[in-house]
């Protein structure tokens, strides 16, 4: 059963998707064997590949921006499940807002 699954989350790390949360979001991203990809919503830039630390900070999510998740194969739902687990538990930190 090869189908996409996709979600869109909200970051509200105050990093956003760059330094630790991104290499997180990578290493989690990385168990898995499907496909996943990140696309930054309201953004003309293409999808990023969620296994590539890279192409995750050349996104440039910001604290407050939407992600879509989308991943494609096997395990996708298990992947899926696990980095929204990740961004809903803000990378493990407790959310701060403000600079």
């Amino acid at each position: 059963m090869d189908d996409t699954i996709n979600i869109i989350v909200t970051i509200q790390h105050s990093a956003g998707l760059h330094a630790r949360p991104a290499a997180q979001f990578v290493k989690t991203a990385s168990r898995f064997p499907c496909k996943i990809s990140v696309r930054k919503v309201d953004s003309d830039k293409p999808p990023a590949n969620a296994k590539s630390p890279l192409s995750i900070l050349t996104l440039g999510v910001n604290q407050g921006d939407r992600v879509e998740i989308i991943a494609e194969g096997e395990q996708a739902q298990e992947a899926i499940e696990a980095l929204v687990e990740l961004v809903q538990s803000n990378f493990g930190e407790a959310v701060t807002t403000g600079s």
